[in-house]
């Protein structure tokens, strides 16, 4: 890092602080009425926690430079022994055909020695159909009846009768690729080697995580039409967060997808049961038994993600109580086992969960001056403007300069705004020791009702609130009034433009498409006539595939291929071919080219198996890992205006022909 940029980074902290100093110190109304102080304090506590969450996430930024954040991960040393891996697939009540996906793909992992891997399915509801299915991909099967300790109490369950030095965790829906024991095991192994070398610099290796991925598009992507435009919303913190973790040592354990040394997970007594994050939880007391923690910034996995209202704000509000509850039970402000780069991790995780809080606040404070004249912040305009503006804009420079290319600070603020009315009260409810129900496994079938359209209320009622603000307080107003209360009327429009968002987000949007589309370039073959010719796919799902003819067989497409007739289809596997039938549904004609659209007939038994992998091993590269830079959430914005006013124009349309 230069020293512009470290001393431009400094600055930002510095003036930052001496802006916290004035508010504190200054600007509080101590002689107002009892809720004016009240709110006055929370406003004023609230940019403090932001500020210092903020100085956190720029000082580990700034440590990653120093201490080179790219984690190399190493060939498998052939030198060292091979260990055992038990891949154990934890599953509660979801659909058996879901769960087939990631059995299947557990069946695909590479590894030197196959015989040293062991699939498990451990089952807390014992299902005699979840048991066949262990028998037909020769997987361990552990069930259990009356299970009163959730995820944690299942897996501790089916450790017992496992003994690999190594096992992996994986949820029902969250499929392996192929790769995930070569981006895993080797960093085990070299650690083994270290410790038996005697290097006194080298700690354990307690656990690897690798990111939790998602093949389909999340609410954001999917609600918003962003699906080309930013990574998926949970990719900031595993892909960017807990990268900058793992390069101190102290990743988190995010639930899925990790790879553990068994001997640690014995010592510190199994998956705690007295959380509803035991993943959080655990990934700390390992760190506290003197265990290292690393995460890796490669997908290895990929699962799906709820995309209804109701089932992303159920599995938050679960996630916001689990890490309250850990983080009190670990007493991650006083625990002396916890080194402080750990601590400040656990801290800034444990304020993350308070953002919503802070943002709820954030968008009363200016409400109530506009429209009621209540005045929690005393301060004359000018010298606000000396002490306020130039750290929160060279803070907020600084944010982006050394934010990932994931996701930039305006989409946090309007990922935050979406979660703000529905976790702030659970987390203040769970932090007074208020709990919530036992562990639920969330949904991933997307269902819709007529009581999903009533989460739109808060947003709405907000939104129009803000809209009244902005209005009542500038009208009338000229000259300098107008840039008197400019800084009123900034937060009034910031907040607006966010909760713009969330409308749109929780009006939803239908889904059409049964099974995800994934982008897959196979070369196969067609069965043409009497001979089998050369093709190529374009994309594929669980339901159908396109293709395009290749070489000289494209002189024969346009008189052979024609819609509505069946075919055949081949693409390799491992060494075989994946049989297929179907029928074309649709011809495209692409410059010189036709592209044909095929509805499967999905096959059985190992042709199903191998299409399964040929679909799911691997990303799904028709999302992006990266936020496109030319398009702004003002761009987006607009898009959302305009496709929302079309659609309604062409109902309106129908409507007035009849």
């Amino acid at each position: 890092m230069s020293i512009i940029k470290k001393i431009t980074y400094v600055l930002a902290i510095v003036l930052s602080v001496i802006y916290l100093i004035w508010r504190v110190v200054f600007t509080i109304p101590w002689h107002a009425g009892l809720f004016v102080l009240i709110f006055a304090l929370l406003l004023v506590g609230s940019e403090i926690m932001s500020n210092l969450t903020a100085f956190i996430l720029i000082f580990f930024r700034m440590l990653a430079f120093k201490n080179k954040l790219n984690l190399k991960i190493p060939d498998y040393d052939h030198t060292q022994p091979l260990p055992d891996v038990d891949i154990i697939i934890v599953t509660h009540n979801e659909d058996v055909e879901l769960l087939r996906k990631t059995v299947n793909a557990a069946t695909f992992i590479d590894y030197p020695d196959p015989h040293k891997v062991h699939i498990v399915i451990s089952d807390d509801s014992n299902r005699p159909e979840v048991k066949a299915l262990a028998a037909e991909y020769h997987a361990q099967y552990f069930g259990m009846d009356d299970n009163h300790d959730a995820k944690a109490g299942n897996i501790n369950h089916t450790l017992q009768f496992l003994h690999s030095p190594l096992f992996a965790i994986f949820d029902t829906d969250m499929i392996p690729f192929s790769g995930f024991l070569k981006d895993t095991v080797p960093l085990f192994i070299e650690n083994f080697k270290q410790l038996a070398d005697d290097d006194q610099d080298v700690k354990p290796l307690g656990f690897v995580q690798t990111p939790q991925s998602f093949y389909n598009a999340d609410i954001f992507q999917f609600n918003l039409f962003s699906e080309k435009i930013v990574p998926n919303e949970q990719d900031f913190f595993s892909r960017d967060v807990n990268v900058l973790n793992g390069s101190n040592d102290t990743a988190l354990f995010t639930g899925s997808n990790a790879l553990f040394l068994r001997e640690v997970v014995d010592k510190v007594g199994g998956f705690p049961t007295d959380t509803l994050t035991e993943d959080f939880e655990l990934g700390t007391e390992i760190n506290m038994a003197g265990y290292i923690s690393l995460a890796t910034a490669q997908p290895q996995s990929s699962g799906i993600t709820p995309i209804d209202l109701k089932g992303v704000i159920k599995q938050r509000t679960r996630w916001a109580r689990g890490v309250i509850q850990s983080c009190r039970n670990l007493h991650i402000f006083i625990n002396p086992k916890l080194g402080w780069k750990n601590r400040l991790i656990l801290i800034n995780t444990y304020l993350y969960w308070w953002s919503f809080a802070r943002r709820i606040i954030y968008i009363i404070a200016p409400i109530l001056y506009a429209l009621f004249k209540i005045q929690v912040v005393m301060a004359n305009f000018w010298i606000l403007m000396i002490v306020w503006a130039p750290g929160y804009f060279l803070l907020h420079y600084v944010l982006k300069d050394t934010s990932d290319s994931i996701r930039n600070e305006r989409w946090g603020e309007i990922q935050e705004t979406f979660f703000a009315p529905y976790l702030f009260i659970p987390v203040i409810l769970e932090t007074l020791g208020v709990k919530a129900k036992k562990f639920k496994v969330t949904e991933k079938n997307v269902t819709f009702s007529i009581i999903d359209k009533l989460y739109i209320l808060p947003y709405f009622s907000l939104w129009l609130v803000t809209l009244i603000a902005i209005v009542k307080f500038n009208y009338g107003k000229f000259g300098s009034e107008i840039l008197i209360g400019s800084v009123i009327t900034f937060w009034l429009l910031m907040h607006f433009i966010n909760l713009s968002f969330c409308l749109f987000i929780a009006m939803g949007r239908p889904v059409y498409r049964k099974t995800e589309r994934f982008s897959r370039q196979i070369d196969g073959d067609i069965w043409l006539g009497n001979s089998w010719q050369d093709m190529r796919t374009n994309d594929a799902s669980e339901g159908g595939l396109s293709f395009r003819l290749s070489g000289d067989t494209r002189d024969l497409e346009h008189s052979q291929l024609l819609q509505g007739q069946t075919v055949k289809l081949r693409l390799p596997s491992h060494g075989q071919y994946v049989n297929l039938t179907g029928k074309i549904m649709r011809v495209s004609h692409y410059n010189a080219d036709f592209a044909y659209s095929v509805q499967l007939t999905v096959p059985n038994g190992d042709d199903r198996n191998h299409y399964l992998q040929l679909i799911y091993n691997g990303f799904n590269d028709t999302l992006p890992l990266t936020q496109d830079t030319w398009i702004s959430p003002f761009d987006e914005l607009y898009t959302n205006v305009m496709i929302r006013l079309q659609k309604l124009e062409r109902r309106v349309s129908r409507l007035t022909r009849f």
